[in-house]
């Protein structure tokens, strides 16, 4: 049976919930060509288990649907996936919308925190272009933090729009990061999933199983990525449970604090360190693209009322 043309489960404005249109594509990125083949269904694909073909794919994605003109990374750093990234966005844009009657706030009023911006920096690339909005990314990789830097300064609209920071205290997210006074609308993180790196391989063997192709002699992940990107102690149970923590330590530094959470186990525990940290709010955003479900856990410590003079103080004087 051919695929359907729509990718189940992504949000209602996402670009990507079509199939991919490779022949846009290759327009749009020439260097994406020789990746593109027949699949078994005799539609054009490239090899989901290239790191390269994912690479140029990515690049042309930036390209075609943002006018992204220069987008690269160092060869072993992670290559997202940028229809759940987008995705991510989305549904935090429709989080800000819901204080604000609906209206999602645009512009660069509005002030993101990416925790983790990583050597891609797509966080801040797709929200920009999709929302106008200003965008802190941080990392503790000097590595990750050059290509964010290099990334920034040869795409001219990016240039006003983010600013990447380096964490000067790598045992700590947000503590030591902010600047006095700082305050930022959101917060972003896509957290460290895995608890060892003897369990980030684990998952990368079961990644390649699904993509039909044994690991041995391969390149060992298909979207790469270096280890704080992947694995911390204690998973990300225990990197979230520090974030609650240094969240309620400064908790009106943003209106809404928010993560994925890979594993629906998870959550309980995430719940509990809330009520502990005093959270006046927590909500679980659910997130799908296909048979792969996720969610985003998102929290404040403002009451309504203080979320509605947030509003009054720093949207409407861009309206």
């Amino acid at each position: 049976m051919k695929p359907s043309d729509t990718k189940p489960g992504l949000h209602p404005r996402n670009r990507h919930r079509e199939r991919y249109d490779f022949s846009a594509l290759v327009a749009a990125c020439p260097e994406l060509r020789p990746f593109v083949r027949v699949n078994p269904y005799g539609d054009p694909s490239i090899d989901f288990a290239d790191p390269r073909a994912v690479k140029a794919l990515n690049r042309a994605l930036l390209a075609c649907f943002y006018g992204l003109r220069r987008w690269d990374i160092p060869e072993g750093y992670l290559c997202p996936p940028i229809p759940g990234r987008a995705d991510y966005l989305h549904h935090v844009a429709d989080l800000l919308a819901s204080g604000n009657g609906g209206v999602i706030p645009r512009g660069p009023i509005v002030r993101v925190l990416d925790i983790g911006v990583g050597a891609n920096a797509i966080y801040p690339i797709l929200g920009h272009h999709e929302y106008g909005w200003h965008f802190v990314g941080s990392d503790i990789d000097p590595g990750a933090l050059a290509s964010a830097r290099r990334i920034v300064a040869e795409n001219p609209p990016l240039k006003l729009a983010v600013e990447i920071r380096r964490q000067p205290r790598p045992a700590h997210i947000l503590a030591g990061l902010l600047k006095p006074g700082e305050a930022f609308e959101l917060s972003l993180c896509n957290p460290p999933f895995h608890a060892s790196l003897r369990e980030a391989r684990e998952g990368s063997e079961r990644k390649w199983r699904n993509l039909g192709r044994a690991s041995h002699g391969a390149p060992s992940r298909n979207f790469g990525g270096q280890g704080g990107e992947l694995w911390c102690p204690g998973g990300e149970e225990a990197f979230l449970r520090r974030m609650i923590e240094e969240s309620a330590a400064q908790p009106t530094t943003c209106l809404w604090f928010t993560t994925l959470v890979s594993k629906a186990e998870t959550l309980p525990a995430l719940k509990r360190a809330l009520r502990v940290s005093h959270a006046v709010e927590a909500r679980v955003l659910p997130m799908a693209q296909g048979q792969k479900k996720s969610r985003i856990l998102a929290w404040t410590f403002l009451p309504l009322e203080a979320r509605e003079a947030w509003r009054a103080r720093r949207w409407k004087v861009a309206e």
